[in-house]
């Protein structure tokens, strides 16, 4: 048999190469100890809920804000994505929820119109701690025939001095997905352009593994991967209730949980508490 001189080289290559891989583990391991284990910095974190409130009617059949109200105080947040919200529609007494839900709560309220309805228009809500820098409301695209959809964004100022951005929305209902996908698109292409530390939460209408969370998840990051079901409040089936970040590298996600009640509204909402990361 001969044997090769080159053997010995390739071998000693090899096992330089593994040294090298061994160590690279070690400092990525170290690393996020590292990053586990820092103290939380509390002027960058961020209390989020989001909550489909169902126009203000419980799931006694009543109208009650200040059921509403206190399921959202009773999490302390410090931004709350809310849809189905209603603006001096018939069905809602004629009130403005997202302010009667300001009001209630001492938060800054805030609302977008995703169309005309019931004498009055329907759409997305923000609460707010912090006051708004600026704001916007984004029409997404709908199908003939379907609700037309928005996404409403803020820009605010933490306690840090770091400014972020806060989108609230409510995807397509329907059981066909093109809608849905589509506004996903549409979504990254609004919000995915530049690396501002933003936030995106809502009743997006979509199952875990769908299309549309995939199409999202190319961009942003799930504050929790449980599966937890959101919907209906009694007995729920499906998770469609999410709070989404970007980029990945600048947030820490210290809390998840679904709040567990039953009687505000058909959906349960679902709390985050994260941590702005310093970094660019």
């Amino acid at each position: 048999m001969i044997k090769s001189k080159y053997i010995p080289g390739v071998m000693m290559a090899w096992k330089i190469l593994f040294r090298a891989l061994l160590l690279s583990l070690f400092i990525n391991l170290l690393s996020f100890k590292a990053l586990a284990q820092a103290p939380v910095d509390s002027s960058r974190v961020v209390r989020v809920l989001t909550f489909n409130i169902y126009h203000g009617e419980t799931m006694k059949g009543d109208f009650d804000l200040d059921r509403i109200a206190d399921v959202i105080r009773s999490t302390d947040p410090d931004l709350v994505a809310l849809q189905e919200v209603d603006f001096n529609t018939n069905r809602a007494r004629n009130m403005d929820l997202a302010t009667e839900l300001g009001i209630r709560t001492g938060l800054a309220p805030l609302f977008g119109q995703a169309m005309p309805y019931d004498g009055g228009e329907y759409g997305e809500g923000i609460l707010s701690r912090y006051s708004f820098l600026n704001t916007k409301n984004h029409a997404l695209s709908a199908g003939q025939g379907k609700e037309p959809r928005a996404a409403l964004e803020v820009n605010v100022l933490l306690k840090s001095k770091d400014t972020i951005r806060f989108i609230g929305t409510h995807l397509d209902h329907t059981k066909e997905e093109t809608d849905r996908i589509t506004q996903a698109y549409e979504l990254n292409r609004f919000f995915a352009k530049d690396d501002k530390p933003s936030i995106l939460a809502g009743d997006l209408n979509a199952t875990p593994g769908s299309q549309t969370m995939n199409i999202l998840l190319k961009e942003w990051k799930r504050s929790s991967s449980k599966d937890e079901p959101t919907a209906p409040a009694v007995n729920p089936r499906v998770k469609i209730d999410y709070i989404l970040s970007r980029p990945a590298h600048r947030w820490r996600v210290l809390e998840t949980r679904v709040i567990n009640d039953e009687i505000a509204s058909d959906h349960r909402p679902v709390l985050s508490v994260l941590e702005l990361l310093p970094g660019k």
